[in-house]
C-alpha cells in the first residue's frame, strides 16, 4: 500500500466512525409513550386525553399509555412531569391550573416548585367553557335566585372544585367578583371527577365544571345548568344563558393542553406536534369531541404558546382574587 492510499483509507475509516453514532440513534418513538394526566379519571383532562392517546398510537405504531397522577390540584403531576427525562417519552396533560402555580407560591412566600418555563407547550386539545351547575335537588332555577340566596346567607352555600387554585376554583373567584356576592364556602377535592361526585351527592350545592364533564349528569336530570361562562351559548345547552347575557363580566374556559418537559429536543417536539396536528384532524377524535358536547378548539404548538401566555395573565389575576387560603 502506498502512502497516498493509506491516508485515503484512514480518512475514510475515520469518517465512517464519526458518522457511526448518528446511524445508531433510535428513531423517535421506538417505545411506549406515557401521558401523565394530572387529575383523576372522570375529569375533563382524562376525558379529552384518552382519545388523543388512541390516535397517537395509530400514528406512531407504539403504545401511548395514559397514567393518572393526581394530587394537590394538579401540582403533583406537574412536578413529576417537570422532573422527568426530557426525551419525549413522558408527556403531561394539564389545564389552566398549571399557569397559576408560581403565583400561588408567591402568595405564600414560597420558592415556586414549577413555573411555566418548565414546560414546552405541544398543543391545546380543547377549550371548554365551564358551566355554573347546581344539584337538581336545590331550589335554584336561575342565576338571580342563586345570587339572591348567596347574599342572604353568606358562606352557607358550598361549592366543590378540583383543588385549591385549580381550573375549577378560579372561575368561582371570577363569578364572586362579577356578581358582588359574598365568598362561598369551598370544598376542594382531588380533581374534576371527585368534584362532580361531591355535587351529585349534594355534599356541595354548586360547582363550575365543563360541558364535557357534566353533560351526562345534566341530561339525566341530576344536575342543573344555570349559566355558561362562555362567550356564546353552548351548542349542547342552547337554552342556558351566558353570564355576559345576564349582565355579568365573567368569561372562563377550562382548556386542556399537552406539554413536554423543558429540554426536550426540538426534533422530538416537532415530531410530537406534527402527530398531534394529524390526530386532531381525524374523524374519530372530532366525533369524541362532539359526543361530549364540546366545540372543536384545537390549537397547534405555535398558537397554543401565544394563547397560553395571554391566558396565564388572567389566571394570575384570579389567584390574587382568591388570596391566601388553605
Amino acid at each position: 500500500m502506498d502512502r497516498r492510499s493509506f491516508f485515503i483509507g484512514t480518512a475514510a475509516t475515520a469518517t465512517a466512525l464519526a458518522a457511526g453514532p448518528s446511524f445508531a440513534q433510535e428513531t423517535y418513538p421506538s417505545r411506549n409513550i406515557t401521558i401523565m394526566v394530572a387529575f383523576p379519571p372522570g375529569g375533563a383532562n382524562d376525558i379529552i386525553t384518552r382519545p388523543v392517546a388512541a390516535e397517537l398510537e395509530k400514528i406512531f405504531k407504539q403504545s401511548v399509555v395514559v397514567e393518572n397522577k393526581a394530587g394537590a390540584g394538579g401540582q403533583v403531576g406537574a412536578q413529576v412531569a417537570a422532573n422527568a427525562k426530557p426525551d419525549g417519552y413522558t408527556l403531561l396533560s394539564h389545564n389552566n391550573g398549571i399557569s397559576g402555580y408560581a403565583e400561588v407560591d408567591k402568595l405564600f412566600d414560597r420558592k415556586p416548585k414549577t413555573t411555566r418555563e418548565d414546560f414546552v407547550p405541544l398543543a391545546r386539545l380543547a377549550a371548554d367553557p365551564v358551566m355554573l351547575l347546581v344539584n337538581a335537588e336545590q331550589p335554584y332555577k336561575t342565576v338571580k335566585e342563586f345570587i339572591d340566596d348567596a347574599k342572604k346567607r353568606p358562606e352557607a352555600i358550598v361549592y366543590s372544585s378540583g383543588g385549591l387554585y385549580g381550573a375549577t376554583h378560579l372561575p368561582v373567584a371570577i363569578f364572586e367578583k362579577a356578581t358582588g356576592i359574598p365568598k362561598l364556602r369551598h370544598l376542594p377535592t382531588n380533581g374534576g371527577g371527585p368534584a362532580v361526585t361531591a355535587l351529585l351527592g349534594n355534599n356541595a350545592q354548586m360547582s363550575t365544571q365543563t360541558v364535557s364533564a357534566s353533560l351526562a349528569h345534566v341530561r339525566s336530570g341530576k344536575l342543573r345548568a344555570l349559566a355558561t361562562f362562555g362567550a356564546t351559548r353552548s351548542p349542547a345547552h342552547p337554552d342556558v344563558p351566558t353570564l355576559k347575557e345576564l349582565g355579568f363580566d365573567a368569561e372562563y374556559y377550562l382548556w386542556v393542553g399537552l406539554f413536554a418537559p423543558k429540554g426536550t429536543p426540538a426534533a422530538i417536539v416537532q415530531t410530537l406536534s406534527a402527530a398531534l396536528d394529524k390526530a386532531s384532524q381525524t374523524e374519530a377524535y372530532k366525533s369524541v369531541i362532539e359526543k361530549i358536547g364540546q366545540e372543536y378548539a384545537y390549537q397547534n404548538a405555535k398558537d397554543f404558546a401565544a394563547f397560553w401566555e395571554a391566558d396565564a395573565k388572567a389566571s394570575d389575576e384570579a389567584v390574587k382574587l382568591i388570596g391566601r387560603v388553605g
